[in-house]
């Protein structure tokens, strides 16, 4: 019972819903990354160096949605691994540009098939109205928040 009586619902919390419901799509894309040596944060960061064409870390952080420091460490890994390369600016010597190797861009073109197909398989649940119905849902609760 929380102060005013009534018990609380884990089951009912929004909160709760969204973690259980991201860790499963997590875990199923994080299970065909794996093959490819990739984690999901590594697969968001090449996504948004290969698709999006971000080339900052400030930049890559915001596009995926996380801190500075795990963007740091992410982008560190996949240097180590080689699929990226980290440089001085070419406009601007103070800052960093992240660009994809070859290995890089050959196993990003690799995994892009196994996440799509995660993707379909989640999204295949929902009718279009319902998907766009949850993604308006989604982006309206997250509205004016950090990351």
């Amino acid at each position: 019972m929380d102060g005013i009586g009534k018990k609380f619902s884990l089951q009912d919390s929004v909160g709760h819903q969204i973690t259980r419901t991201a860790r499963i799509l997590e875990r199923r894309v994080e299970d065909d990354l794996r093959r490819f040596g990739l984690t999901r944060v590594g697969w968001c960061v090449l996504v948004a160096v290969a698709e999006e064409g971000k080339k900052n870390p400030s930049d890559i952080a915001n596009f995926v949605g996380i801190d500075r420091t795990a963007t740091s460490r992410a982008l560190r890994q996949l240097e180590s691994d080689g699929l990226i390369l980290r440089e001085m600016g070419r406009d601007d010597r103070r800052t960093t540009e992240v660009r994809m190797t070859e290995l890089g861009q050959a196993q990003f073109i690799a995994a892009l098939p196994f996440c799509r197909a995660a993707s379909i398989h989640f999204h295949s649940k929902l009718s279009e109205p319902e998907l766009e119905t949850l993604k308006g849902l989604l982006a309206k609760l997250t509205a004016d928040e950090l990351p």
